[in-house]
C-alpha cells in the first residue's frame, strides 16, 4: 500500500541536524534580517569643548596677530610661512636699473643734446614732466609686484593649513585644508641657488579628490615640512598638535 506524499510546507526555521560542535544545520538558508535603523539625536545647543588656558591664550594671540584668518574656537597658528625675498630680486632689480638709467640721462640731458647738436631743438624743461611721470609709473609697477608677491602667505594651524593666494592686484583667493585630509607633504629644492639660499617649494596632496597644493619660494622649506608632518601625524592620532 502506497504512502501518501507529505504535502506539508517544511519549516526551514527549524534545524534538521547538528554538527559535531553542536551547531544547528538548516535545510534552507534563513532569511536575512531586516537592517536595524538607529536614529541619532543632536542637541540644539551642543556642549562646547573645554579649552585649557594655554590653548585659549594661543588662540587669542593668533586672532590678534592674524585678524585676516578665520580661526575656529581653540584654533591657533603654529607657523606663518613667508616667501623668500629672492623672488623679488629680478623685478625689483630691473625697476631700480631703469629708474637709475632714466634719472642719469635726465641729469646729463644738456650735455647729451650738445654732443648730438640738438640743444636748439630739445631742452630739459620740455621732457622733465613726461620723464618723471614715467619714473613714477615704474615705481608703481614695482610696488604692485612687491604687494602681490608678499601677499601670498601660507599658515599652519593646529587644525588646518591655510593658503592665501594673490595672483594680481584685485584677485585674491584662500584655500583651507584640514590636517586630517593631508596625505603627503614634501618640499623640493632644485638647483645650486636654492640650496645656497635655503629656499624651495612646498607640495601638499590630499586624500579623496587627490588635489595638489603648491607654495613656491618658501624660506627654510625643510624646517616647515618637518613641523607640518609632525602636526598631521599628531592630529590624526588624536595627540595635541604643537610646534615642537
Amino acid at each position: 500500500m502506497k504512502q501518501a506524499p507529505d504535502t506539508r510546507t517544511p519549516d526551514y526555521a527549524e534545524p534538521v541536524a547538528y554538527d559535531t560542535d553542536g551547531r544547528p544545520l538548516y535545510a534552507h538558508p534563513q532569511k536575512a534580517q531586516e537592517p536595524q535603523i538607529v536614529h541619532m539625536t543632536r542637541p540644539l545647543e551642543p556642549a562646547k569643548p573645554e579649552l585649557s588656558e594655554e590653548v585659549r591664550r594661543k588662540h587669542d594671540d593668533s586672532a590678534q596677530r592674524y585678524p585676516h584668518i578665520n580661526l575656529s574656537e581653540g584654533e591657533y597658528v603654529l607657523r606663518a610661512v613667508k616667501r623668500h625675498p629672492i623672488g623679488l630680486f629680478f623685478p625689483m632689480g630691473l625697476g631700480i636699473f631703469m629708474i637709475a638709467l632714466i634719472l642719469a640721462l635726465l641729469i646729463n640731458f644738456s650735455a647729451l643734446t650738445d654732443t648730438l647738436g640738438l640743444s636748439d631743438v630739445m631742452n630739459v624743461s620740455t621732457i622733465i614732466i613726461p620723464v618723471l611721470l614715467f619714473v613714477i609709473l615704474i615705481a608703481l609697477g614695482m610696488y604692485i609686484v612687491y604687494y602681490v608677491y608678499t601677499s601670498n602667505e601660507f599658515y599652519l594651524t593646529n587644525e588646518s593649513v591655510v593658503q592665501q593666494i594673490q595672483t594680481s592686484l584685485f584677485t585674491r583667493s584662500e584655500q583651507t585644508v584640514s590636517l586630517a585630509n593631508i596625505e603627503d607633504a614634501s618640499f623640493v629644492q632644485s638647483g645650486i641657488l636654492p640650496q645656497l639660499l635655503d629656499y624651495g617649494s612646498i607640495r601638499l596632496s590630499t586624500e579623496g579628490d587627490e588635489t595638489t597644493y603648491r607654495f613656491n619660494y618658501v624660506a627654510r622649506p625643510k624646517d616647515h615640512i618637518e613641523t607640518l608632518n609632525n602636526a598631521v601625524e599628531a592630529f590624526k592620532n588624536g595627540r595635541p598638535v604643537s610646534d615642537n
